[in-house]
C-alpha cells in the first residue's frame, strides 16, 4: 500500500506542473555539465563552419554582391542576419581559427535556448515528464557543439518571438521574428500560424505587424540590396533549391528518380497547404471563431473592434494556445519538407516533448514515439527504414495533436459564442516582457485549472 501511494504521488508529480521552475533549473545545470564534457571529450567535426568563415571574410573585406560571396561548400545562401552574426563570431574566434572557443560559444547558445524552451514550456503548463526529454537528444547536442550550424541562432531568436507573443507583445514579437527569418528562412515555416495569431490578436492593426516584419528585412538587407538587389534576393531567399538525395534524412525510402521531380515537390506543397487550412479552420481560429469571410473582411475592410470583443479574444489567446499553434505549424512544414538534413532536426527537436504531451496518448506512448524519432535522426547515413520512421512519426504526431486538442477547440468555440453578450470590459494592461525569474512563473507552483474553471475565468476576464 505504501509503494502504491508513492507510485501514485510520483505519477501525479510527473504529469503535473508543480515545481516546474525547480525541475527546469536542475536539468539546466545537469545539461551545463554534460555540455562541458561534450566540448572537452568529443571530437569536433568540420562541415560548414569553415565555409561560413570564408564567406563572411569576403564581406568584411568589402564585398557586397551575394553572387561573389562564396566558401568551400559553395555560394552564400543565407540572408543578411546570418552574415552579421557570423561576422561577429569570426572576430571572436581569431578569424574563425579558434574552434574550441567557437564550441564554447555554441554551448552557451545551446544553454540559452534550453533556458528559453523551459520557460516556454512553463508558460504553457507542460507536464514535468516532458522536461527531461528536452535535454536527452544526442543529435541536438551534436548540432550545436560539434557541428556549429547556423540553424541554432535562427531557432533561438524564433523562440524569443514566441515568448513575446505568449506575453501578448505582438509587434515586438513580429520584429524579433523577422530578425530570425533574416538568419535562415526555415523560420518561415512558423509564418502561417503567426499570421493567424496576429490577425486574431490585432484585428485591423495586423498591417502594422506585417509592415514591421517587412521593414526589418529591408533594413538588414540594405547594405547588399541597395546595389545588388536581384543578387541578394535570389541567393538569400532561393525557394527553388534542390538538395542532394544522398543527404536526405526524411525521404530516403522514396526512389531518387521520384525525389528529384518537380511533381514530388509540388505534391508536398499541396499537402502542406491542405493541412494548414485544415488546422486553421478547425483549431487555430477558435479564439475568435472567425471564418474565411471574417478574415477577408478584417484584412480588406478593416474596422475597429468593440473593446469587449477584443479583450475576450485576447483572454483565450493563452500561452498554451500560442505555443501549440506555432509549434504545430512548424511541424507540418517539417513533415512536408522536400528534404531534411541532419542539422534541420534543431528546427523542431526542442518542440517534440511538448507536442507529444498535447496528444491524447499515454505518456509511455509519447516517450516511445520520441525515442523512435531520436533513433531515426541518429542513424547515419539515413536508411529507408530510418527515413520512413521520421516521416511516419511526424505524420502520426500531427494526427495525434489534432485529436488531442479537440476538446480545447470546443471550449474555445463555446467561449466565442458569448462574445456579443459582453460589454463594459476594460482593456487590461500587458504583463512585463521579462519575468522576474527566467525559469519560474505562477504556473509552476499551482495546479492547472480544470477546463470548466478556465472557461469561467475566460468569461470573467473577457
Amino acid at each position: 500500500m505504501h509503494l502504491r501511494t508513492l507510485g501514485s504521488r510520483a505519477w501525479d508529480l510527473a504529469t503535473g506542473t508543480n515545481h516546474a521552475g525547480k525541475v527546469a533549473c536542475f536539468l539546466w545545470v545537469a545539461d551545463l555539465l554534460l555540455s562541458g564534457l561534450i566540448v572537452m571529450k568529443v571530437p569536433y567535426t568540420e562541415i560548414d563552419w569553415k565555409a561560413y568563415m570564408e564567406q563572411v571574410e569576403l564581406y568584411l573585406n568589402g564585398e557586397r554582391d551575394y553572387a561573389k560571396l562564396r566558401g568551400g561548400t559553395g555560394p552564400l545562401v543565407y540572408p543578411a542576419g546570418h552574415v552579421y552574426i557570423f561576422s561577429i563570431l569570426y572576430k571572436l574566434t581569431s578569424n574563425g581559427e579558434n574552434i574550441f572557443r567557437a564550441q564554447i560559444l555554441f554551448a552557451g547558445l545551446y544553454l540559452a535556448t534550453l533556458a528559453l524552451v523551459f520557460k516556454l514550456y512553463i508558460n504553457a503548463k507542460a507536464p514535468l515528464y516532458t522536461f527531461p526529454l528536452v535535454i536527452l537528444s544526442k543529435r541536438l547536442h551534436s548540432i550545436y557543439m560539434l557541428r556549429l550550424f547556423n540553424d541554432t541562432f535562427a531557432i533561438l531568436i524564433a523562440y524569443l518571438s514566441v515568448f513575446a507573443w505568449q506575453n501578448h507583445y505582438w509587434l515586438l514579437g513580429s520584429i524579433i521574428y523577422s530578425f530570425a527569418v533574416s538568419i535562415k528562412m526555415n523560420v518561415l515555416l512558423f509564418l502561417p500560424a503567426a499570421g493567424v495569431i496576429l490577425v486574431q490578436a490585432l484585428g485591423p492593426k495586423v498591417f502594422r505587424a506585417a509592415l514591421f516584419i517587412l521593414q526589418v528585412q529591408i533594413i538588414l538587407a540594405y547594405p547588399f540590396s541597395s546595389k545588388f538587389f536581384f543578387s541578394y534576393v535570389t541567393r538569400a531567399f532561393d525557394f527553388n533549391r534542390v538538395f542532394l538525395y544522398k543527404w536526405t534524412v526524411n525521404w530516403r525510402f522514396v526512389d531518387e528518380s521520384v525525389f528529384l521531380t518537380p511533381e514530388f515537390a509540388q505534391t508536398l506543397l499541396i499537402i502542406q497547404g491542405l493541412l494548414l487550412l485544415f488546422f486553421v479552420f478547425t483549431r487555430w481560429i477558435k479564439p475568435s471563431d472567425m471564418n474565411i469571410i471574417n478574415i477577408i473582411q478584417t484584412i480588406a475592410f478593416p474596422s475597429p473592434r468593440p473593446p469587449a470583443v477584443h479583450n475576450a479574444i485576447l483572454a483565450k489567446m493563452t500561452p498554451e494556445y500560442i505555443l501549440k499553434t506555432l509549434l504545430t505549424c512548424n511541424l507540418i512544414g517539417v513533415l512536408c519538407a522536400r528534404s531534411l538534413h541532419y542539422q534541420f532536426y534543431s528546427w523542431f527537436a526542442w518542440s517534440l516533448p511538448y507536442l507529444l504531451s498535447i496528444t491524447a496518448w499515454n505518456p509511455l506512448m509519447q516517450v516511445v514515439v520520441w525515442a523512435a524519432e531520436e533513433w531515426a535522426w541518429n542513424t547515419f547515413p539515413s536508411t529507408k527504414l530510418s527515413s520512413f520512421v521520421v516521416v511516419a512519426t511526424n505524420a502520426i504526431l500531427i494526427a495525434g495533436i489534432w485529436f488531442g486538442t479537440r476538446k480545447d477547440a470546443e471550449d474555445a468555440k463555446y467561449g466565442s459564442r458569448i462574445l456579443p453578450e459582453m460589454s463594459s470590459i476594460s482593456v487590461t494592461e500587458s504583463p512585463p516582457l521579462i519575468p522576474a525569474s527566467p525559469l519560474s512563473s505562477p504556473a509552476a507552483t499551482t495546479r492547472p485549472a480544470t477546463r470548466s474553471q478556465r472557461r469561467r475565468k475566460n468569461v470573467a476576464r473577457g
